[in-house]
């Protein structure tokens, strides 16, 4: 297939899983955006480096793909801001400089993909594919009550097998509670954490309400004169 001609394919490897796009090219952004809500990801574009640092700090990505040269931050720059700030997500260099020394240098700036503009559809969401199937073997499944949550595909399944889809905002909502099992969380906290665009602090008792409508009363806690924590079971 030709490089980045369809924006028709699916992909219902990880139906959910959130893209994020770095990309300046005014052409190319726009069409890797359609490829990917194409393929069946959730994807945002940044048209440049400090639109995408912004963006990777404040919200959960699972997989990160990056131009290197941007305005504002150069890609490598960025991947190293983001590095350095505790962000994990897993990032793919997209991109024209295409060397042995490019891609060893992108390598060791902390990406753990690389590929050379012209590319074929196909094998970038392949490439895409294997992040996210290396993301989902590691760290991305947690307990939650006596069940497990899969931050990929955003399900919870409980003891008894049976399976919880959440949406993104809920999924981002429990991921922080279970992801820290032993702290309380301020409204306030949870207000700027998971919901960094929002002003009202009720939108955190809204999704406290959703999170204990699907999985049950026990699964977050109400922490008295403090806020809310993962419920214990």
């Amino acid at each position: 297939m030709p490089a980045c001609e369809s924006d028709t394919m699916t992909d219902a490897a990880h139906p959910a899983a959130k893209v994020l796009v770095v990309e300046d090219d005014r052409e190319l952004g726009p069409l890797l955006l359609r490829l990917f809500s194409g393929a069946g990801y959730e994807p945002d574009l940044a048209p440049d480096g400090q639109a995408g640092l912004h963006l990777a700090l404040t919200r959960r990505y699972d997989a990160v793909i990056l131009d290197r040269g941007l305005p504002a931050i150069e890609g490598l720059d960025l991947l190293g801001r983001l590095r350095r700030s505790g962000v994990k997500t897993p990032v793919l260099v997209l991109t024209a400089l295409g060397t042995v020394t490019d891609r060893v240098t992108g390598l060791d700036s902390g990406a753990e993909d690389y590929l050379v503009k012209p590319f074929e559809v196909d094998e970038l969401l392949a490439r895409v594919r294997v992040l996210l199937r290396r993301r989902a073997g590691s760290d991305e499944r947690l307990a939650v009550g006596g069940g497990t949550f899969d931050l990929i595909t955003r399900t919870v399944t409980s003891p008894d097998g049976s399976v919880v889809a959440l949406s993104g905002r809920e999924s981002d909502l429990l991921r922080l509670l279970a992801k820290n099992p032993a702290r309380a969380f301020t409204r306030e906290a949870l207000l700027a954490q998971v919901f960094p665009d929002a002003s009202s602090i009720a939108l955190v008792d809204t999704y406290v309400h959703y999170l204990r409508r699907k999985l049950g009363a026990a699964a977050v806690s109400t922490v008295r004169g403090v806020g809310y924590r993962l419920g214990r079971r």
